[in-house]
């Protein structure tokens, strides 16, 4: 992991659906896709989240000092739920949650495929957002 990344960055595919990825869709069925995993998030999760927007974006662009060949498929950036203290009040930038489109369409081949993988990858940024580690994610099997 890069040493400049927050931590439970990054989030790198172990593999591919199949040799046929990656799959074809357009952004506005990728952004359905997207919107779609946030509905799914349950209702009192979704009203404890405070001050967090989500993103998509093409690709990662790794930073300065960063292995070149990093590939993320979603990144939280911002100060988790459980960090905050009275000094993160009025002012502060909302949260950031990127999930980037491409990545995920490399290791899909199906439809069905990216919608899992979106929603996979919306769960585990919005953990981040709730203080929770890669760590707890690959114990409770989000990995």
């Amino acid at each position: 992991m890069p040493a400049n990344l927050p931590p439970g960055l990054p989030i790198v595919p172990d593999g591919t659906d199949d040799d046929d990825a990656p799959f074809p869709m357009t952004d506005e069925d990728f952004e359905s896709a997207v919107s779609d995993a946030l509905d799914l998030i349950p209702p009192e999760v979704a009203r404890a989240m405070d001050n967090v927007a989500v993103f998509i974006d093409d690709d990662y662009v790794p930073q300065p000092g960063e292995d070149p060949d990093t590939v993320l498929l979603g990144l939280y950036e911002g100060v988790p739920l459980t960090e905050r203290d009275s000094w993160w009040g009025a002012g502060s930038l909302p949260d950031r949650i990127t999930i980037y489109r491409q990545p995920i369409l490399d290791i899909c081949s199906s439809r069905e495929g990216v919608i899992h993988e979106v929603a996979v990858t919306v769960t585990h940024e919005i953990a981040h957002h709730f203080g929770i580690s890669d760590e707890r994610l690959h114990e409770l099997g989000w990995d």
